[in-house]
């Protein structure tokens, strides 16, 4: 990397800047997607492998990558571009911390619909990871609000998708296709997301039950209620009581009806500040793993990791679950059973983060149906595999 260009963005690599164990030869810190193109274009002159950071907060996300020359560290590029609140918009760098963008939008009274579930999260990674919390019965995903990306290809080509106009269909395959990536098709460094109003009312209501099963009736009868929830969530302990928690937002008139009716399907209910962060999230010190389900087998899921010894948070209202164990030998001996029982529903368990000795014994990702279709695409963006190498799903 010729030096006399690049000299005020890389320098060496070190310990803090490991990934997944693997520490880079060199760090990038560029401050625009101009400098991330030249960055781009240098590493693939040299045949260097890349993988993209924002602030690390799931740096230990993943398989560990095969190969790690440099990382291009995106901290720097933390800048709201533009906010169009009257069209509900906001355009941000892809280093901007989820946090951040949150306060500079409400001021306008909006907000984008993602709940900020690993602390220090920015932009680019909900993109590269598509987490999304417990909001996501009412508001959808990352992948659901993004509208456009700019990209910088493995060969430091940038390329545009979407736009600020939600009903601009233009790139918009582009734009899902980073979501959930895991930075393997490219360096996403601006998107454009759509807003939701900030509610004029919210209020949690929680109820209390023996068990994940025992709350099996209770999720049903609000589920398939008219309550609307913005989010149905679930936090069960092993040895102590599930608290099963109903999020309602709306005018204050319509929060206070729905209140009730909520009340009249699960009992006597109380307010509780449900925890929004992920169970257990320590950077590769616990396991932690997702598992999604048909709605009707949540309850089912949610027991099973229970009584495997997880602690599990998740939104039951959709079938998506996080569940999280400090123990090593408990987490590999589980893996292969969850796999089972979310298969039999048509879903998955996929271990996000674990310490060395569970990656070493389980596959991190498990079986994913459409690996050749992906591993296509995986060719089209980045045909000499330099793109976090290793990282993704079947060595992708």
């Amino acid at each position: 990397m010729p030096a006399s260009v690049l000299r005020p963005l890389v320098r060496p690599g070190t310990d803090t800047d490991a990934v997944a164990g693997v520490v880079p030869r060199l760090v990038a810190e560029p401050a625009s997607t101009d400098d991330v193109s030249r960055v781009m274009k240098d590493a693939a002159a040299q045949g260097h492998s890349v993988v993209v950071r924002g602030n690390g907060s799931k740096s230990t996300w993943g398989v560990p990558p095969s190969s790690l020359d440099l990382l291009v560290d995106l901290s720097r590029m933390n800048r709201v571009l533009e906010h169009e609140a009257g069209d509900l918009i906001v355009s941000a760098q892809a280093g901007t911390p989820l946090a951040d963008l949150q306060e500079a939008l409400a001021p306008a009274g909006q907000r984008l619909g993602v709940d900020d579930v690993v602390p220090r999260t920015t932009i680019g990674g909900l993109i590269a990871t598509n987490v999304s919390g417990p909001r996501r019965v009412a508001l959808g995903t990352v992948r659901d609000l993004v509208i456009g990306v700019t990209v910088v290809r493995a060969d430091g080509v940038v390329a545009k998708a979407g736009g600020k106009v939600v009903k601009n269909v233009a790139g918009y395959d582009l734009s899902k296709l980073m979501v959930g990536s895991f930075g393997t098709l490219g360096v996403v460094t601006e998107a454009t997301f759509r807003l939701h109003p900030v509610p004029e009312a919210s209020t949690w209501l929680t109820v209390e039950a023996e068990s994940p099963s025992a709350a099996s009736d209770l999720i049903a009868s609000v589920v398939h209620s008219q309550v609307v929830p913005a989010a149905v969530e679930v936090d069960a302990v092993p040895g102590a009581p599930t608290r099963l928690s109903v999020l309602l937002e709306g005018t204050e008139r319509g929060v206070a009806q729905r209140s009730e009716r909520v009340r009249d399907l699960l009992g006597t209910t109380t307010t509780y500040d449900v925890p929004l962060a992920l169970p257990g999230h320590a950077d590769g010190a616990r396991t932690l793993l997702k598992l999604t389900t048909q709605i009707s087998s949540a309850p089912e899921i949610a027991q099973a990791a229970v009584d495997l010894g997880f602690h599990v948070r998740g939104s039951v209202g959709v079938g998506v679950l996080y569940a999280s164990t400090g123990e090593a030998a408990r987490a590999s001996a589980a893996v292969g059973t969850l796999r089972t029982l979310t298969g039999r529903s048509g879903g998955a368990a996929v271990v996000l983060d674990a310490p060395t000795d569970v990656r070493d014994v389980v596959d991190m990702w498990g079986p994913v149906q459409g690996l050749d279709l992906m591993r296509r695409v995986k060719h089209e963006f980045d045909p000499d595999n330099r793109l976090a190498p290793g990282r993704f799903v079947g060595g992708i």
